[in-house]
C-alpha cells in the first residue's frame, strides 16, 4: 500500500489539480491502517478510487484500503456507468450498434432507454439472472461538446469527427487527461469520407477542389461556370458546429480565405441533407460518404486530369483526399472495465463486418494484387516525373511483382515528416495484425513514395528513409516472437508512382506516402 501511495504521490507532482479541493467526504485507509488519505472522491470504477486531495488527483486500487465517508460506493453494489459524448456523426448509429454486438458476443442483454433527441442509455444485464451489469450514456451533440464535457471531468469517452484541436490538447494536458494526440488516446473507430453530392440526375460527374470552395464561398453561384443550365446552385450544408463542418473547413476552406455563403441551407443531420439534395436538380451539398442517401457523390478531378472517386478502397488507403475518420477519444485515467472492453472490441475482426454493414468503412485489411493495378500504373506511367526514366519503372515493378497492395497506407500532415492522425492508428492495427499471426512466412515491403518536387534521387533517399521510419514503428509494437515469423523490407520509389496531380496541393500530399505490400 505504501508503495501504491507514494506511486500516485508522484503522478501527482507531474499532473497537478488546477484548484484546491471543496470538500473532504472520503478517506481511504490501507488495510493494516499505517496510512490515511482524505479527499474528493471523483470516480470510482470497480477496481480503483480516484480523489482530489491535497497532494493532486491520486488513483488507489480498491482492494488494498478500506472507504470511509459519505460518498463512498458499495463495492459489492457497484454498477459501472460510463458517459460516451460527442459528435452525431460517430455517435448516433456507429457506436450504439457496436455497443449492442458487443453486448452480444459478451451475453449481455440491452435496452436503450431514450431520453431526448440527443440523449440516451443502455442497460446492459446478465441473461439470466437481469442483474444489471453496466450502464452506458450517450450525449450525442457535436465533438466541440464531447471535448468539453471531457474537460469537465463528464465524459470517459469522447466521440469526434474530427481530429483535436491544439487549443484542447492543450487544455486537456493541462487538466491532467493526458496527450490525447497518442495512440494510447486515441483511436480510430470507422473511416469515412468528405463527398460533395448532387441528384442523381445532375449531369455534373466531377469537380476540383478549388471549385468546391467556390460553391462554398458564393464565388461560383450559378450551374453554368460548372458546365450546367444558367441556374442558380442551392448549397446544402450542415449547421456549423457539427463534426462535418468542422471538418470541412480544415479540409478546403483556408483559415484567412471566405466564409461559407449565408444563405445555405443547413441541416441537422446529414441523412437530412443528402434527402434534400438528391430531390433537387440545382441542389449542391457536402455530405459524408457513409450517410451519401440517394445523392450522387462527385469525382474529385485534378488540374492534370487525374480522377479521385470516394470508394471503401481508396478511403482505407487514404487515396481519397477527403477522408475522415471517426476518432474515439479517452482520457489518461481509468475508466470501467468493460468500458475498456468495449473499446477494444470496437477494432477486434468481429466488429469490422458491423461497421461495413452500417454503410460506414471498415479498416479490415485486404490485398489488391498487382495485376489488378494497371489503370494505377498506367497513369503513372503518364503522371510520373521527367527524371522518371524506364529502368526505375521496371526497378518498381520488379521489387513488387507477385507482391499485393494492403489497403493501408501511412501519410504525412501537411509540410511535416509527421504521420496524420489515421496513419497514427495504422501503426497499431498493422502491429496487432503481426502479433495475431496475420502475415507469419510472409514478407511486408514499406514502399515510399514522395511527390515530384525535388530532384529524383533525392525523392528516391527520402521516400525510403520514411519507409524505414515507418517500419520502425511498427516494429516497435510488435512482439518480438511475431517479428521473427515475418519479413520486414523496405524500399523507396520516390515520385515513380504519383496518385494524384503534383501541381496540387492535396495531389502532393497524397503522392507522399508509404504503401504496404505483401508478399
Amino acid at each position: 500500500m505504501q508503495r501504491l501511495v507514494a506511486a500516485a504521490l508522484a503522478a501527482a507532482v507531474l499532473i497537478p489539480v488546477p484548484g484546491p479541493s471543496t470538500a473532504q467526504d472520503v478517506r481511504l485507509t490501507s488495510r493494516d491502517g499505517s496510512v490515511e488519505i482524505d479527499g474528493t472522491l471523483l470516480s470510482f470504477d470497480g477496481e480503483y478510487y480516484r480523489l482530489d486531495t491535497v497532494y493532486g488527483i491520486l488513483t488507489l486500487d480498491g482492494s488494498g484500503v478500506t472507504c470511509a465517508g459519505p460518498s463512498c460506493p458499495d463495492p459489492e453494489a457497484f454498477v459501472p456507468d460510463f458517459l460516451i459524448s460527442g459528435a452525431a456523426e460517430t455517435g448516433a448509429v456507429l457506436i450504439p450498434s457496436l455497443l449492442e454486438a458487443f453486448a452480444e458476443r459478451e451475453g449481455y442483454a440491452f435496452a436503450r432507454q431514450e431520453e431526448d433527441a440527443s440523449h440516451f442509455t443502455y442497460v446492459l444485464s446478465d441473461a439470466t439472472t437481469g442483474a444489471v451489469a453496466a450502464r452506458a450514456r450517450f450525449r450525442v451533440t457535436s465533438s466541440d461538446e464531447g471535448f468539453a464535457d471531457l474537460l469537465a471531468e463528464q465524459a470517459d469517452i469522447v466521440l469526434s469527427f474530427r481530429e483535436v484541436s491544439q487549443a484542447e490538447l492543450e487544455r486537456a494536458q493541462e487538466a491532467g487527461l493526458g496527450d490525447l494526440s497518442r495512440p494510447a488516446r486515441s483511436r480510430v473507430a470507422a473511416l469515412d469520407g468528405i463527398v460533395a453530392v448532387v441528384a442523381p440526375d445532375n449531369a455534373l460527374q466531377s469537380i476540383t477542389l478549388p471549385q468546391v470552395a467556390q460553391v462554398l464561398s458564393g464565388e461560383i453561384a450559378n450551374w453554368r461556370a460548372l458546365g450546367g443550365p444558367d441556374a442558380e446552385i442551392q448549397l446544402h450544408l450542415r449547421n456549423p458546429r457539427s463534426g462535418l463542418s468542422q471538418s470541412l473547413r480544415d479540409a478546403i476552406l483556408s483559415a484567412d480565405g471566405p466564409s461559407v455563403r449565408l444563405d445555405a441551407t443547413r441541416h441537422r443531420t446529414t441523412a437530412e441533407l443528402a434527402d434534400a439534395v438528391s430531390t433537387d436538380p440545382f441542389a449542391f451539398g457536402i455530405a459524408t460518404y457513409s450517410e451519401r442517401g440517394s445523392a450522387r457523390a462527385l469525382a474529385l478531378a485534378g488540374s492534370c486530369g487525374t480522377l479521385t472517386r470516394a470508394t471503401a478502397t481508396a478511403l482505407q488507403a487514404e487515396d481519397y483526399p477527403l477522408t475522415a475518420p471517426h476518432f474515439i477519444y479517452t482520457p489518461a485515467r481509468r475508466i470501467p472495465r468493460i468500458a475498456r472492453e468495449f473499446l477494444a472490441f470496437i477494432q477486434s475482426p468481429e466488429a469490422q463486418p458491423v461497421i461495413r454493414e452500417l454503410g460506414f468503412v471498415d479498416q479490415t485489411l485486404t490485398s489488391i494484387p498487382l495485376a489488378r493495378q494497371g489503370d494505377r500504373l498506367a497513369k503513372a506511367v503518364l503522371n510520373a516525373g521527367q527524371e522518371i526514366g524506364l529502368r526505375e519503372l521496371r526497378r518498381m515493378v520488379s521489387a513488387l511483382n507477385e507482391a499485393a497492395r494492403l489497403t493501408m497506407s501511412f501519410r504525412f500532415e501537411g509540410g511535416s515528416s509527421e504521420l496524420d492522425a489515421q496513419s497514427r492508428a495504422n501503426i497499431s492495427l498493422l502491429a496487432e495484425a503481426v502479433n495475431r499471426g496475420r502475415f507469419d512466412g510472409r514478407t511486408l515491403i514499406f514502399a515510399g513514395f514522395s511527390d515530384g518536387r525535388g530532384g529524383a534521387a533525392s525523392n528516391r533517399d527520402l521516400s525510403r528513409r520514411r519507409a524505414e521510419a515507418v517500419r520502425d514503428a511498427v516494429l516497435a509494437l510488435v512482439d518480438a516472437g511475431a517479428a521473427e515469423a515475418v519479413t520486414f523490407d523496405t524500399d523507396g520509389f520516390g515520385e515513380a508512382l504519383p496518385m494524384a496531380c503534383d501541381n496540387d496541393g492535396w495531389g502532393q500530399r497524397v503522392n507522399r506516402r508509404v504503401e504496404i505490400w505483401l508478399r
